[in-house]
């Protein structure tokens, strides 16, 4: 029987005692998971954004991105810390707590594009935004996340740029923080899920602005390799545009797992011109994200069955972009 080869992604998980001695220069940036947030600083000369998404006692982790034995070069704009390896683009920034966070977005994404067009790296094809009391009322009687979209989309209309793979998810502390990933030359395919409205067209039930992100974004292979690399953003049980099974976290995770599926198969993947497709064991560097502690066994089970099990799954309890969702699945087929 052959043995199906684990394909190694930009990323991996690490402990914050692996990571400290990971001061060569393969590295292009990381983001840790702790107990505090704050925004982006260098350790080691890279940039490294804490996030609050660990409770006192719960192990630590990081996430660190890696770069193809390229010099590096590293930076500050505008708050964020950034590096680039002539390729691909690191960037990290943090927005602090404040009574509506719609404005302080909006100039954190502008900066974000500023900087990307400076240097070169326009395509961007993978976002992350981690937003203390998602799902909480701000200033304005509005929901939190309603008032990041805002922000958000407002500087997506003013710099026209592509709605990449992103993810939306709740931090148990510390404002807003976000990081993101740019290419200088490899083309980004964003995709949309058969099973589900294009979030940016959602109706104004969720919100005065829809989010604004695609359900996955496909990078074009580099030279000599057939395959690209495929980002599956953040997923819920989301049918259509509504919520499903609200309260039954193993519906809403298999829910979750089958809008994935049709997401990453060859079916799906055609129709954005993209040739063969995947399956959920080809997914690497998953993050799983579960609202209620009660639930994490349950959750991890049922992902490990479908998932392989030699690759990494971190799971962290935070809530998700709207209080009825359960649980959130991200991951990454390189």
């Amino acid at each position: 029987m052959r043995t199906k080869v684990i394909a190694k992604p930009p990323c991996s998980f690490r402990t914050a005692e692996d990571f400290a001695e990971l001061t060569g220069h393969t590295v292009l940036g990381a983001v840790r998971y702790t107990t505090r947030a704050g925004p982006p600083r260098w350790e080691h000369g890279r940039p490294v954004l804490p996030l609050h998404m660990v409770r006192p006692g719960e192990p630590e982790m990081v996430e660190v991105w890696s770069t193809e034995d390229r010099p590096v070069e590293t930076g500050e704009y505008r708050g964020l810390h950034y590096a680039h390896d002539g390729e691909v683009l690191f960037c990290a920034g943090h927005i602090s707590p404040s009574a509506d966070c719609g404005d302080a977005t909006r100039e954190a994404y502008l900066a974000a594009f500023d900087l990307v067009e400076r240097l070169g790296y326009r395509n961007v094809f993978r976002m992350w935004n981690m937003i203390d009391g998602i799902t909480d009322r701000s200033a304005y009687g509005t929901e939190v996340y309603a008032d990041f979209c805002v922000g958000r989309g407002r500087a997506f209309d003013e710099r026209g740029h592509d709605m990449p793979a992103s993810t939306g998810i709740g931090a148990l502390g510390g404002g807003v923080s976000f990081y993101f990933l740019a290419h200088r030359s490899r083309a980004a395919v964003h995709l949309e899920n058969p099973l589900q409205v294009p979030a940016h067209e959602y109706p104004r039930q969720y919100g005065p602005r829809p989010p604004s992100f695609a359900r996955g974004t496909y990078l074009a292979p580099e030279p000599g390799r057939d395959r690209g690399t495929l980002y599956v953003s953040g997923t819920a049980s989301i049918l259509d545009h509504a919520t499903v099974s609200p309260g039954d976290v193993v519906r809403q995770c298999q829910v979750t797992l089958a809008n994935i599926a049709a997401l990453i198969g060859a079916d799906n993947l055609a129709r954005h011109g993209i040739d063969g497709g995947y399956a959920l064991d080809d997914l690497r560097a998953i993050k799983v994200y579960v609202k209620r502690p009660e639930d994490v066994p349950t959750v991890t089970r049922l992902c490990r069955d479908e998932f392989s099990r030699r690759v990494d799954v971190a799971v962290f309890t935070v809530d998700v972009c709207r209080p009825d969702l359960l649980v959130e699945i991200e991951g990454i087929v390189p």
